[in-house]
């Protein structure tokens, strides 16, 4: 990558900037630089996430993130300009690293050398994709009275159209979607997903499974499969989940939603008796299920043959059975078309521009 500025951030950028530099950059990574432009180290999408389930407010400075939540123990590796590309591949390949900062003589960045540049690879998510599309869309009636949730229109196309589109642009191209209700019209406008960009097969559930017990009639698959919900519209970047998921070794990641819940009364804090503190309507934050996982092929010997088995069963048995399930914040766009009134702002997101 040659447009370095495009990815740069300095000591006094916020993480709000921060992940804007990011995602403009499109690299899953910012470079620090002082204001000589010297390079004094990375922050990639999974520092950015992590530092979302710490709640750390969005306005603090890089330097402040740096320093006081221990962001970076070592400083990252870096090569100097003239580095044979033989030497630099040996070196991603030995410490496992997708990119390598290429400094001059004054210490400043003048390029970010990618992997997929020295081997000519595409940078395709490995994994395969279940889409869960069986569901009757109860509370959307009257919308879903003779059409499938997943088939409802944005901008002319189908909701999940938009789905399997965003899986093609990250390289995911063996899909499977879960149906039921009206099965037909999904598999009639899909087919086998050439026209698409992917190649789907159908799981057509004899009778509503769940959100994952669809998968208990799959052989166990050999890779890591990504599971979403058909009635969620997502920019989500695959391909840092699966960076995010694999870099914590997790047997089942699942994606969250920050959501803020305005409590409509004043809340007493007491100590006994005593009121110690008066907050006159406060905001609640919570970590939502965003109906998007990553799941081990080992997850699958919990999940149950051919009866109802939701995604929230499988997170009690894994933890239960004290595996590793991990939560990725979501900070792209994202919609649950669960209601007419999120149906609604879909449709008015996607005419301003934002899907």
């Amino acid at each position: 990558m040659k447009n370095i500025k495009r990815i740069s951030v300095g000591l006094s950028s916020s993480i709000k900037k921060t992940i804007r530099t990011i995602e403009r950059g499109g690299a899953g990574i910012a470079l620090v630089v002082d204001k000589k432009q010297r390079f004094i180290g990375t922050i990639t999408d999974g520092d950015i996430r992590r530092a979302i389930l710490k709640n750390i407010p969005l306005e603090t400075k890089i330097n402040k993130l740096i320093k006081d939540y221990s962001l970076h123990r070592e400083r990252p590796i870096t090569v100097c300009v003239g580095t044979p590309h033989e030497k630099i591949l040996r070196m991603m390949k030995e410490k496992v690293l997708r990119h390598i900062p290429v400094l001059d003589e004054k210490g400043r960045v003048k390029e970010l050398v990618w992997i997929s540049e020295l081997i000519k690879e595409e940078l395709n998510v490995p994994v395969s994709a279940i889409v869960m599309a069986g569901g009757k869309g109860e509370r959307l009636h009257p919308l879903t009275k003779n059409t499938p949730k997943p088939m409802l229109l944005l901008k002319n196309r189908p909701l999940m159209e938009h789905t399997i589109k965003q899986l093609s642009k990250f390289g995911i191209k063996k899909v499977r979607i879960a149906t039921n209700y009206k099965s037909e019209a999904i598999a009639n406008h899909f087919g086998n997903g050439s026209e698409f960009g992917v190649d789907i097969n159908y799981i057509n559930e004899k009778r509503p499974l769940g959100t994952a017990g669809a998968l208990g009639s799959m052989k166990m698959p050999s890779g890591t499969t990504l599971v979403l919900n058909g009635d969620i519209l997502t920019q989500l970047d695959f391909r840092a989940m699966f960076d995010f998921h694999r870099h914590h070794m997790a047997i089942m990641t699942v994606g969250v939603r920050k959501c803020d819940f305005k409590v409509p009364y004043g809340v007493i804090e007491t100590d006994d008796v005593e009121i110690a503190n008066l907050l006159e309507k406060p905001i609640q934050t919570f970590l939502v299920n965003a109906g998007v996982y990553l799941i081990e092929p080992v997850a699958y010997r919990y999940i149950p043959k051919q009866q109802n088995f939701d995604m929230t069963d499988l997170v009690e048995r894994l933890l239960k059975e004290k595996l590793r399930v991990i939560s990725f914040p979501i900070q792209e766009y994202w919609l649950d078309i669960g209601h007419p009134i999120d149906y609604k702002k879909a449709t008015e997101d996607a005419k301003n521009g934002k899907i």
